[in-house]
């Protein structure tokens, strides 16, 4: 099976390509909107599900598509991809000091069949000063991250204080599930 990740980020690109995998990109800007009363954890399997059919009619008999929606999920709200830097340090400020989910939505899709999951992984954040988040905001710009940081960067160096499950998942894909999964597709 060839596989084609659906997917414009630099961040899963390489994780896929550090898994072992050979893969083509292809991506459709899509509507990322999704129901207001819908539950929050539903979301990243939703939005990559979206992803999926929009690029649906692309897929060749031997393809296999990646899909993927990630959420960051503080106190049951979704905190999205920020609009600039203001947001971005008001975001950082609601996550100081607290626990928050990193949720993941995963899809598989060929021509025959489709797949989903998603993947929870629980980040504490400590407390973080003024100083600290105008610092990380204005160095790294993190306006492409929901939540508004990246773990793999030096906020996540110096912010985070522990996480319970994939740090993968943090980053935007989840690795060890997403071998299984393949393999068993």
């Amino acid at each position: 099976m060839k596989l084609v990740l659906g997917s414009k980020s630099p961040r899963r690109q390489a994780l896929l390509a550090d898994l072992g995998y050979s893969f083509e990109t292809r991506t459709k800007d899509t509507d990322e909107s999704f129901p207001a009363d819908m539950n929050p954890r539903k979301v990243p399997e939703f939005l990559a599900n979206v992803k999926a059919n929009a690029l649906l009619e692309t897929l060749q008999a031997d393809e296999v598509l990646i899909t993927s929606d990630t959420i960051v999920l503080l106190e049951n709200q979704i905190l999205g991809k920020p609009a600039d830097a203001s947001e971005a340090i008001a975001m950082l400020h609601q996550l100081s000091g607290k626990k928050h989910e990193v949720i993941t939505g995963v899809q598989l899709t060929s021509r025959e069949k489709s797949r989903s999951f998603s993947v929870t992984t629980a980040v504490f954040f400590n407390a973080l000063t003024q100083a600290q988040i105008e610092k990380y905001v204005t160095e790294f710009q993190p306006f492409d991250k929901a939540g508004s940081y990246g773990i793999q960067e030096w906020i996540g160096f110096i912010g985070v204080s522990r996480i319970e499950g994939s740090y993968f998942n943090v980053m935007g894909l989840p690795l060890a599930e997403l071998y299984v999964e393949l393999e068993a597709f």
